[in-house]
């Protein structure tokens, strides 16, 4: 038995079953079957084939990087023959054929450590050799004490042996007793380390920007602890101060907790000799001391002052002046000011947005901005993949269901990684009541919230977000919420503004503003390109929702040459909502009487409720061809009921109506006023028809 190098419990080998996909393996089997499914190993690239990557992972093992499971483009990958390359091994076939899916850590470093798997070896998770080898770090009081301190030992044996080692004067006194010399020694190591602690205080602060020119010295930096990994040799310490990041390895034991006290957040005083580790700059700990009282605030007060000074947008304008976004200027600047804030305290930023263009255009583009701020900020070549996560949500809710997963997340990540808890950043959805349980959740666990949302917001909604952005709450009318998001990208990272040029416009399905419309041209994308990019945004959308899909989301939004890609897909768009579209429109239901024409669609009798488009895009598409004066269109499900009209209907108060005249339906109002209403499935021919009464009377 062993212990796990990360959290020391009890292993077989050195790593525990928690913590096996935290490390790297290294393979010295000759035979497939020798490999361990769920691990990550080091290899070498073999080659490249139609359909993926070869990459050796030992002697006469060889595995498959299928392109399916490489988040890019195979000819975008930037790997060559011979390159190493690390990959996780998914599965062993009977055969020999060894399945490898990828791996986004692609340095050692980006690991929490390195192990051997050697099926000769006691277990097959030991240590590198190197390390299994090193002995533990001792002081030179430590071996001296040790010395004088055995049994039987004479001050002339003492002598002779330190002759021998030319460590000792060779005029020790022959009547010097054992007890007499060890305290001699002792008093020699304690002034030793005296002067050398003395050395170290007398060092004057270092600022971590500066150490780039400090290679080979010793220097003593005051920093916020930001984050801490324990490898199979040193812990490293990722220290901040105002002033820039580096990290520090301090080593104790090999895979042994170096200072365990010290966790993200600690400030400390830490000396050590700056070196260059595979490139990068890094400090060889010395000394660490943790700064508590009127020290660790002066620490603090840099890092809070330069935070703030670093967090404040460079660039405040919007990308092309609106007046119906200037209302919330000064709400966009709070929102891009906290996402800037929480990139520079190295806090994740989670992007929760709406499985819609709307919500993918919006969340891009924060993404977009975010991405170099945090590639700048961190050492780490997987900063970006730990710091910004974009995720779609299943309704246009945040719900407690999402929140509870996003905690659970953010806790895991908090203690394997020592992650500081996220900022979220709610794009088109967080506005409404129905959200409110989900932001008091993170709110419990003092996580940073901004909600944004072009539609309609409510009261309750606003108390429960750090930063609402919405111009509903300024009691002016909606505006599209990827046009809001993009401007608040600009003022994320003024250096991404050229590329968000052309965002704006995508959102639209009709009635471009000239001033997006112009953006985009400028940009070099005309009306049918755009038109394009939006229906080709809104197919892939509906594919697994759930899923960011970074890549293609990005081959769709910024594919600067125009290859087929956009028209590809966007032609697939068309064809799949016109035959949706030709099957319904027969089917419309021509209700009411009076100057208001009323339509009704059965949509779980005349639609394919789960292939594309979704209910919400098609009933959009039918509105939008069949409108015509007072008109409204009613999407009934078996439990829900979607409005679009072209008069000032308020959703949310025709569900309150519908539930005091029809109280066993069990009616439930979702969102605000451009919301949908709830009930229960038996009672859905009276909630037609009361809401084709009802709403008539609000024309």
């Amino acid at each position: 038995m062993g212990s796990c190098i990360i959290c020391g419990a009890s292993a077989d080998g050195h790593i525990c079953t928690t913590h096996e996909e935290d490390v790297v393996f290294e393979f010295r089997g000759t035979t497939p079957g020798q490999l361990t499914s769920g691990r990550y190993y080091e290899g070498h690239v073999d080659g490249f084939a139609e359909f993926g990557v070869f990459v050796d992972l030992g002697d006469n093992v060889t595995g498959l990087l299928h392109k399916s499971e490489i988040p890019k483009r195979l000819d975008a990958l930037d790997w060559d023959p011979g390159d190493v390359v690390y990959v996780q091994v998914d599965d062993v076939h009977g055969n020999g054929n060894v399945d490898l899916s990828w791996s986004i850590r692609q340095s050692e470093r980006d690991f929490r450590g390195k192990l051997i798997d050697d099926p000769d070896a006691p277990s097959n998770a030991e240590l590198p050799d190197d390390e299994a080898e090193a002995p533990p770090a001792a002081t030179e009081a430590d071996e001296q004490a040790d010395d004088a301190t055995d049994t039987g030992t004479t001050a002339e044996d003492r002598a002779s042996t330190e002759a021998d080692g030319g460590a000792a004067a060779a005029a020790a006194d022959a009547d010097t007793t054992v007890d007499e010399q060890a305290d001699a020694d002792a008093d020699e190591s304690a002034g030793a380390d005296a002067d050398e602690q003395a050395d170290f205080a007398s060092l004057e602060r270092a600022p971590i920007g500066d150490l780039e020119s400090r290679a080979g010295d010793l220097v003593a930096v005051e920093a916020e602890v930001t984050g801490a990994r324990q490898t199979s040799g040193p812990t490293v310490f990722e220290l901040t101060d105002e002033t820039g990041v580096v990290d520090a390895a301090a080593f104790v034991e090999a895979g042994v907790r170096a200072y365990p006290e010290v966790e993200a957040g600690t400030v400390v005083r830490l000396v050590g000799e700056v070196e260059r580790h595979h490139g990068d700059l890094q400090i060889e700990t010395e000394d660490l001391t943790v700064l508590t009282g009127d020290d660790a605030d002066d620490v603090r007060d840099r890092l809070a002052a330069e935070v703030t000074e670093r967090a404040t947008p460079e660039d405040e304008t919007l990308l092309v002046q609106d007046a119906a976004v200037d209302v919330v200027h000064d709400d966009l600047v709070d929102a891009a000011t906290e996402i800037r804030r929480a990139v520079v305290q190295s806090r994740p930023v989670i992007v929760r947005h709406t499985a819609d263009v709307e919500g993918y255009v919006g969340a891009a583009a924060i993404e977009r901005a975010v991405l170099p701020l945090v590639r700048d900020e961190h050492t780490a070549s997987d900063a970006e993949y730990h710091y910004v996560d974009r995720r779609p949500l299943d309704d246009d809710f945040y719900t407690l269901d999402d929140a509870t997963k996003d905690v659970t997340s953010m806790l895991e990540a908090a203690d394997r990684h020592d992650e500081k808890h996220p900022l979220f950043v709610l794009v088109g959805t967080g506005s409404t009541r129905e959200s409110v349980d989900g932001l008091g959740l993170l709110g419990l666990y003092d996580a940073p919230t901004v909600a944004l949302d072009g539609g309609y917001a409510d009261g309750d909604a606003a108390d429960a977000a750090d930063v609402l952005v919405s111009p509903t709450q300024h009691d002016e009318s909606p505006v599209s919420t990827g046009v809001l998001a993009t401007h608040l990208a600009g003022m994320v990272n003024a250096d991404v503004r050229d590329a968000l040029a052309h965002l704006p416009a995508v959102p639209y399905w009709e009635d471009t503003p000239d001033v997006y419309a112009e953006l985009a041209a400028d940009a070099g994308y005309d009306a049918d390109t755009v038109a394009n990019v939006r229906d080709a945004l809104a197919l892939e959308a509906f594919y697994q929702a759930y899923e960011d899909k970074r890549e293609i989301v990005i081959d769709l939004l910024w594919d600067e040459a125009h290859t087929g890609l956009v028209g590809h897909v966007g032609d697939q768009f068309r064809e799949k909502l016109g035959t949706e579209f030709e099957t319904a429109e027969p089917h419309l239901d021509a209700r009411g009487d009076g100057d208001v024409t009323v339509e009704v669609l059965d949509v779980e009798g005349y639609t394919h409720r789960y292939d594309f488009p979704p209910t919400s895009l098609l009933l959009d598409a039918l509105y939008r061809e069949r409108r015509d004066g007072d008109y409204v269109l009613l999407g009934a499900d078996s439990d829900e009921l979607r409005v679009r009209a072209t008069g000032d209907v308020d959703v949310r108060a025709l569900g309150e109506t519908l539930r005091d005249d029809l109280p066993e339906a069990g009616v439930v109002p979702r969102g605000a006023q451009d919301g949908r209403v709830e009930f229960l499935s038996g009672e859905r021919d009276a909630i037609v028809d009361a809401a084709v009464d009802a709403v008539a009377d609000q024309f």
